[in-house]
């Protein structure tokens, strides 16, 4: 399972050289509106295995959730389907906000 850091994903995202990674947000709604990452896509994490295949196999996909936990079961859930370019965002939103957008609201 690849894991990137919130920094490190930062730093991608701002990068012009690099082609961007879609951006799979799989907490809840509510989670979701309180705060997320600009561009990111939201599939709830149950409703995963119902939508997996309207995600691009090709595309790099960064899972994102709250602390890191239920993005590391949906990276790992989209590897056994045959995604080969699944990443986690180790310690989630909830690190984002601490480490690169401050102002970023926290629950």
């Amino acid at each position: 399972m690849q894991q990137i850091n919130p920094l490190e994903l930062s730093q991608w995202l701002t990068d012009a050289e690099r082609e961007r990674p879609m951006l799979l947000d799989v907490r809840e709604m509510g989670e979701y509106e309180i705060c997320h990452i600009e561009q990111s896509q939201l599939i709830p994490m149950n409703t995963i295995p119902n939508r997996f295949a309207e995600l691009d196999e090709e595309a790099t996909i960064v899972v994102i959730c709250h602390h890191g936990m239920r993005s590391y079961q949906v990276a790992s859930f989209l590897e056994r389907q045959g995604f080969a370019n699944v990443i986690n965002l180790n310690g989630g939103i909830a690190r984002w906000a601490e480490e690169v957008d401050l102002t970023m609201a926290k629950y």
